[in-house]
């Protein structure tokens, strides 16, 4: 749900016009004159564990790990008009996306993996607009709101299946629809991202599932790339020394 019809209470806006905007915001700056960077803006507040351990990556006095963090203030950017939130105005720095679609970073020793993801980038830059690219086109062709919905209704198919029971509707549920939403950005978001009539196509056909050789082989297709870019960084390391 808030997938398709966005979040009002930080402007982000329903799935689709939002796409449109990251693409419009991704042709602004071309690869080569983006900051050469890995970057991120948000909460460091959510998941905290993680994003706080994260942000100890960030620019210092004593160290330069190739990380741009900023924290992004909700607060602030509500009364401000979310002049600075917007997720296609963040396309300036260059996205490290394994090599296909992203980068692997090890959790250990985060910050050091960073570092050497950014410079390899900036080594290798054109090889590195292609994995960007790639994860850009991934994100524009498989994650549209019709897959979306062809994804959510086998989820709900097949897990209804698995009920033991009659689901009810509770009886001080409260319907939450556009004619029921106060005026505000929710509401414009729910009006925005309204489906006004049925597809004219049925579902997608679900695939069976994988054999178990299939998912091996995936699985140490991913293995391999990531020693790869173990072996890599060894070497970078040893280098710099």
């Amino acid at each position: 749900a808030l997938l398709c019809c966005g979040r009002g209470e930080v402007n982000i806006k329903p799935w689709e016009e939002t796409l449109r905007a990251i693409k419009k915001g991704n042709e602004r700056i071309k690869w080569e004159k983006r900051e050469p960077y890995a970057y991120w803006k948000g909460n460091p507040l959510v998941s905290r564990d993680r994003r706080l351990s994260f942000m100890k990556c960030n620019l210092s006095a004593k160290h330069d790990w190739n990380v741009r963090l900023y924290k992004q203030d909700w607060g602030q950017e509500i009364q401000g008009g979310f002049k600075h939130s917007k997720l296609e105005d963040q396309c300036t720095h260059r996205s490290m996306v394994p090599m296909q679609h992203f980068w692997p970073i090890r959790r250990k020793n985060r910050c050091k993996h960073l570092k050497f993801a950014v410079e390899w980038g900036n080594n290798h830059p054109h090889m590195a607009e292609a994995i960007g690219k790639a994860g850009s086109k991934f994100i524009e062709e498989a994650l549209t709101m019709r897959n979306v919905y062809d994804y959510m209704f086998h989820l709900l198919n097949q897990y209804s299946k698995l009920l033991k029971f009659k689901p009810t509707i509770p009886p001080n549920a409260q319907k939450l629809c556009s004619e029921t939403t106060e005026q505000g950005l929710w509401k414009e978001f729910m009006v925005q991202s309204m489906v006004k009539s049925p597809s004219d196509k049925p579902p997608c056909a679900l695939p069976p599932p994988f054999e178990p050789q299939a998912i091996q082989a995936s699985l140490d297709a991913k293995e391999n790339k990531t020693r790869q870019t173990k072996t890599w960084e060894t070497e970078y390391w040893k280098k710099t020394k």
